[in-house]
């Protein structure tokens, strides 16, 4: 009878996503190399916020904050909850990813995903606004994309039908 090879063994106690044989989902354009390579530093259990598949749903979040074209300012939002999945509802934290995701990637992954994210940080520039008391509010004022003016929660409109006595006061 045929024995299995202690490698195989190994691989077969491991986790399936921290198997790094299996070919990793590709992320939208990226090489596949650069996915690999993004997919083996997502695996590493070193931070809370990079965890597999977050550097594609950051690239996403980014895309999708500058989606609509226009020449209108763009306002990044605070998220709601710190979760793992609510916080990507703010486009910094999706950039703080990234920023993350970067540091960790050999040279040449690096420079390929640099590209992309340098292309959309252009466009986070152009689309937002400086905000100059960033400084003194921001917990971490240093990097320059948490020096954008933010948006604050919309709170709805009154109801015009409404008394005026029940209306809260502004």
């Amino acid at each position: 009878m045929p024995r299995r090879r202690p490698g195989a063994l190994r691989a077969a106690r491991l986790p399936r996503a921290a198997r790094w044989d299996l070919p990793p989902a590709r992320i939208q354009g990226l090489s596949a190399r650069t996915s690999l390579a993004i997919a083996r530093v997502e695996g590493l259990p070193d931070d809370y916020h990079v965890y597999l598949g977050a550097t594609d749903r950051a690239l996403r979040r980014y895309r999708q904050f500058l989606q609509p074209e226009g020449r209108r300012p763009r306002y990044p939002q605070d998220a709601e909850c710190a979760c793992r999945g609510c916080s990507f509802d703010d486009v910094r934290h999706a950039r703080d990813v990234l920023d993350e995701t970067l540091a960790r990637l050999p040279p040449r992954p690096r420079a390929e995903l640099a590209r992309l994210v340098a292309d959309l940080d252009a466009t986070y520039l152009r689309r937002t606004l400086p905000d100059p008391f960033a400084a003194e509010g921001q917990w971490q004022s240093d990097l320059w994309w948490r020096r954008r003016l933010a948006g604050g929660r919309e709170e709805p409109l009154p109801d015009p039908r409404e008394p005026l006595s029940r209306r809260r006061r502004r």
